[in-house]
């Protein structure tokens, strides 16, 4: 029996909202242990793309598993997948957790824009959310693989799709099942508009949507990378988790295990700082290029040397295949039209290796005040406003993200120690074994939707209080016409074994095993008001809802339970 107080958390760890993972910290890491127990991930090191590259290091397989994902599944960023829900409604929920203002000025769905940079950029328009200026706003739910995956059956989607936090959960227990990482290298980094993961493998990379940012890509200056930095530079990061544990900007206990919390962060620093060199000052000025017209390059080329414009050699590079300054430099140099070169060196422009011949000479540490002091000297000739100069490329070459403060109390409990060698099933073992003495691993089965070993409770309530999209859709149909609707809709459940649906993803899906159509109809018939007890029995392959009617469904589950729904949203649950 779970405890009163604790129903919420809960039943949030069924639907899984982005408000409830930031409310419910331990959800996150959570939902990645769902998805390592699930029987779809464990078919994928089955895959002949991941088979032949099996010895492979675990960095080789984690690049590969990058181009999988980029193929296999889209991210999706439609707001309204899973329903509207109503501000007050959210707030009320979780009152005695967090204070609401807390949640107004970090949470998207409420107001919230980040820095100016955001306003800048009008992120709030940028994902949709700039028309819910109203009380009603949608929910923004995390989905487990098996949701994932079954975005190929949504109408209008024609493969698996999943938004960031989605994503995020889905790298790292990818990266752990199927590349061979320790989960105690996977770090997960949640901000108020996104989700990534830090790996430490091969000096480190970070996941983003899709795609995988490694160090040097980080450094290089395009505008899909910038594009990558916008959430570590301008948000606050409100939750790291790990399988230790984690730790949330606004709570003061964290669970975390302080060294790993420590080590991460040290770590994340070496990734996020380069230093000033040819390469890293030459992406800085593709980065930004209003500086361009301050610089040129100087090469010797057959035996003379050679001057051309940054902003000049920059439009070559820009259809090329090759890069400046990298190893690729020289066959670039011969794109280049001898007109374009000059023998001379303009004397209003300087030289970017006579830059970095300076930088090295004078033994300079750009992040260092006396540093920086000298070489804002060496360019106070040259550049307007060397202030700005310094200020932005300081900026590139080290990024300072707001993480949770280290300042907090501390709570040892016992972290998740599996290993890839493992089988699923050991794994799921070890984990049934680790849920008294764990939170997190106990809400895991929950988000993994066992309905064999979870009180129905937590899933019942979720059912009938978080699913808008099945309640919407059924507005116009009759209760007959309801379960002649429902009947005939694909007879399979996106989730193996008596694991069970929520009510919206069957309606989603268009598919379900009789005892999740069964809660669909409960909660339809929930939401129209019936004076009467709605009871949902399943034993076996019979299932039934029984309000002032009696509706049958055929399931393959093999549970048995009853759920009894009161009027007025109270339930009872018990095993046959």
């Amino acid at each position: 029996m779970i405890k009163a107080e604790e129903l919420e958390k809960y039943s949030s760890a069924i639907t899984l909202s982005d408000m409830e993972i930031f409310v419910y910290p331990e959800l996150m890491y959570s939902l990645v242990l769902a998805n390592i127990m699930s029987p779809i991930l464990w078919k994928w090191r089955k895959l002949e793309t991941f088979e032949k590259i099996k010895n492979k290091t675990p960095y080789r397989r984690f690049m590969r598993m990058r181009q999988f994902i980029m193929d296999e599944y889209d991210f999706n960023l439609d707001l309204e997948t899973w329903g509207l829900t109503h501000k007050d409604v959210e707030l009320e929920r979780f009152k005695d957790t967090i204070d609401p203002r807390d949640i107004a000025q970090s949470n998207a769905l409420f107001g919230y824009t980040g820095d100016k940079y955001y306003f800048d950029v009008e992120i709030r328009k940028h994902f949709g959310l700039d028309k819910y200026d109203s009380e009603i706003i949608p929910y923004w739910k995390t989905e487990t693989l098996e949701a994932m995956d079954a975005f190929q059956y949504k109408p209008g989607y024609d493969k698996k799709a999943g938004e960031c936090v989605s994503l995020a959960a889905l790298y790292a227990a990818a990266a752990f099942v199927v590349c061979d990482i320790p989960l105690e290298d996977i770090y997960m980094i949640l901000t108020p508009l996104h989700s990534q993961n830090y790996v430490d493998v091969n000096g480190g990379v970070i996941t983003n949507n899709r795609r995988i940012v490694t160090k040097s890509m980080w450094f290089n200056g395009t505008e899909i990378s910038m594009k990558a930095q916008r959430a570590m530079k301008n948000e606050q990061i409100t939750i790291v988790a790990h399988s230790t544990g984690h730790v949330h900007c606004f709570y003061d206990d964290a669970t975390i295990d302080p060294k790993a919390y420590e080590g991460f962060k040290n770590r994340l620093d070496d990734y996020l700082t380069e230093q000033f060199d040819l390469l890293t000052f030459s992406n800085f000025l593709r980065a930004y290029h209003d500086y361009q017209k301050y610089f040129q390059y100087c090469r010797e080329l057959r035996g003379q040397k050679k001057f051309i414009d940054a902003d000049v050699l920059f439009r070559y590079e820009h259809g090329s295949n090759y890069r400046i300054a990298d190893q690729t430099f020289d066959k670039l140099l011969e794109e280049v039209s001898d007109e374009d070169f000059t023998p001379y060196k303009r004397l209003d422009r300087m030289c970017s290796e006579q830059l970095r011949a300076f930088v090295e000479y004078e033994q300079i540490d750009v992040f260092d005040p006396e540093g920086q002091a000298k070489l804002k000297d060496y360019l106070s000739t040259l550049l307007p406003d060397v202030d700005a100069f310094m200020e932005d490329m300081t900026d590139f070459l080290k990024t300072e993200p707001r993480l949770p403060s280290g300042d907090k109390k501390f709570h040892e409990t016992e972290p998740v120690k599996i290993s890839p060698e493992q089988s699923r099933e050991e794994i799921i073992d070890y984990l049934q074994g680790l849920r008294s003495s764990n939170k997190m691993v106990d809400l895991a089965f929950y988000a993994y939707r066992d309905m064999e070993t979870c009180d129905w409770v937590p899933f019942a309530r979720a059912a009938i209080e978080r699913n808008p999209v099945s309640i919407e859709t059924a507005k116009d149909i009759s209760t007959e016409k309801l379960v002649k609707w429902l009947g005939p809709m694909v007879n399979e459940s996106i989730y193996q074994g008596k694991r069970i649906a929520q009510p919206d993803e069957v309606v989603n899906y268009q598919r379900g095993d009789g005892a999740e159509k069964a809660f669909a109809l409960a909660n339809i018939l929930h939401e129209r008001g019936h004076e009467d007890d709605i009871t949902v029995t399943i034993d076996g392959h019979d299932v039934t809802v029984e309000c002032d009617k009696v509706y049958r469904f055929v399931s393959s589950k093999e549970l048995r339970g009853t759920v009894r729904i009161k009027p007025d949203g109270k339930i009872e649950a018990q095993s046959l």
